[in-house]
């Protein structure tokens, strides 16, 4: 195999190389989904794993993100970017098989620490795998498809990762309902699984050509504050650093929450996941002919305060003991979850893609990832504390009525342990949506134009679809009323 980059890429080579790619991203969603997520969750719970060893699980995607620096490095020195990201990529995936293996042969030795330990290695790599990716894509995909094409990769995925989830999650719990000894084997098995997956699509990813580019010599640490002293790429960070600590605080225990509170099975979580991917699935394309069309920044405007109201919705779970209830609410956040997480995901991708310049688009990249990273992995520790410490408090409200034949109590709120994080995280995240105002990207369309011709556009194809038009200025409406509150003090 030729892992040296070519001078220039013809039709044929790049067309082919947008279906290898598609290909790897594949194979990475099969490895993800067979490895992380609610599955991870359940394995770690299995092993024993506190609040606080479940924040760490979450923190170290982030966390590793810190040895960036690293990629930029390798990058300089080889002048190759695909050769970095394959074997990186292979690197990051052998841990996985070696994590099978282990519980496989000494299954009553294992712990969650030998699970945080070898993990460590798979984000690493990962990690430094990362941004000689991203750099990679950028010059490969025409920039004025990126929206597209990847809001199409991500529907391919996104529908495997449901098909698999589902099959995975009715494996799970029939295994721990009629074989509970085998549960950990299952989690073994399904490991070196994933890792094998994931060691072909890298192989499947080394057959993309490479169009080549030259990284100025520039000291390396003086070229990592290049992006720093970008004005508008600075405004960037601070949105996205923002983002990042809030979301980070409550997402990773939506799944703990649901197990340990709720006592749902994977099966009833991975349904609900899959809810929300045939969400995102069904309303990607759409947000990528959107932000191709007018702006990445008018999109994440859109779908951010509705996926805000929707970690604000988490508080409301488990108010009342009616099952179906629960359910009926839980169902429609995960939808809407979906269909907003679609669009917030694609667009700061893409707006990250967008503004870093395309001479340093490594060292654009990197920096922003290192300097998230720093956010999104405190905000799981932070959260797994948070937890810890609510674990014997609670808040609640209620209206009580009395007449002379009855006397009901209505339950208007009740905070409890992880429910305290979902209204932290919501706060936060409604702080930092503020911050994005001041991002200018070219092209930026207002967002009272591209909704009104998206309820137009939603309308001609699904008449009762009015979130868009009704819930996506409620964080604009709120502020206004803090300040004119303030403003009378």
């Amino acid at each position: 195999m030729d892992l040296r980059p070519r001078q220039a890429l013809t039709e044929q080579e790049v067309n082919r190389g947008l279906k290898l790619v598609i290909g790897d991203g594949l194979a990475a969603e099969a490895m993800t989904t067979f490895t992380g997520g609610a599955f991870l969750v359940a394995m770690a719970l299995l092993m024993g794993a506190s609040n606080f060893q479940i924040g760490l699980l979450a923190a170290m995607p982030t966390f590793t993100n810190l040895f960036q620096l690293i990629s930029i490095w390798l990058v300089r020195r080889f002048n190759n970017r695909r050769i970095v990201a394959v074997f990186c990529s292979l690197f990051a995936r052998v841990p996985l098989i070696v994590i099978g293996v282990l519980a496989l042969l000494t299954p009553s030795t294992n712990s969650i620490n030998l699970l945080i330990f070898f993990l460590f290695f798979y984000y690493l790599f990962g990690s430094i795998a990362g941004p000689s990716w991203n750099s990679w894509m950028k010059d490969l995909v025409p920039e004025k498809n990126l929206g597209t094409y990847f809001a199409k990769r991500s529907s391919y995925t996104q529908t495997l990762n449901v098909v698999l989830s589902l099959l995975l999650a009715f494996t799970v719990d029939f295994v721990k309902s009629n074989y509970a000894h085998l549960e950990l084997r299952t989690y073994a098995t399904m490991f070196i699984t994933g890792g094998s997956i994931g060691i072909i699509g890298a192989l499947v990813l080394g057959n993309v050509k490479e169009p080549r580019t030259e990284m100025t010599k520039e000291n390396i640490f003086k070229l990592f504050m290049r992006p720093l002293r970008d004005g508008n790429f600075q405004r960037l960070l601070f949105f996205n650093s923002g983002w990042n600590l809030a979301l980070s605080i409550a997402t990773p225990f939506f799944t703990v929450f649901m197990m340990k509170s709720l006592g749902l099975s994977l099966s009833f979580i991975i349904a609900l996941s899959i809810l929300s991917q045939l969400s995102s699935i069904f309303t990607i394309r759409m947000w990528g002919k959107f932000a191709d069309r007018y702006s990445n920044k008018t999109i994440i405007a859109i779908g951010a305060p509705l996926y805000i109201l929707c970690i604000i919705a988490w508080c409301f779970v488990g108010l009342y003991k009616a099952f179906y209830a629960n359910m009926i609410l839980l169902a429609c956040i995960h939808i809407f979850t979906g269909i907003s997480t679609a669009g917030i995901n694609l667009s700061i991708t893409n707006l990250g893609l967008k503004l870093a310049p395309k001479e340093n688009a490594i060292v654009y990249l990197s920096a922003r990832n290192m300097i998230l990273s720093l956010f999104g992995s405190v905000g799981p520790l932070i959260g797994g504390r948070l937890a810890d410490y609510f674990m014997n408090r609670s808040l609640t409200l209620n209206v009580e009525w009395e007449s002379p034949s009855t006397q009901k109590v209505f339950h208007l709120i009740s905070l409890h342990e992880w429910n305290f994080l979902f209204l932290i995280g919501a706060l936060l995240a409604l702080i930092a949506l503020e911050l994005l105002v001041h991002v200018k990207e070219v092209g930026e369309v207002e967002k009272e134009l591209v909704v009104r011709i998206m309820r137009s556009s939603i309308k001609s194809n699904l008449k009762d679809f009015f979130v868009i038009g009704t819930l996506i200025s409620w964080h604009e409406q709120l502020w206004e009323v803090i300040k004119r509150r303030l403003s009378f003090r």
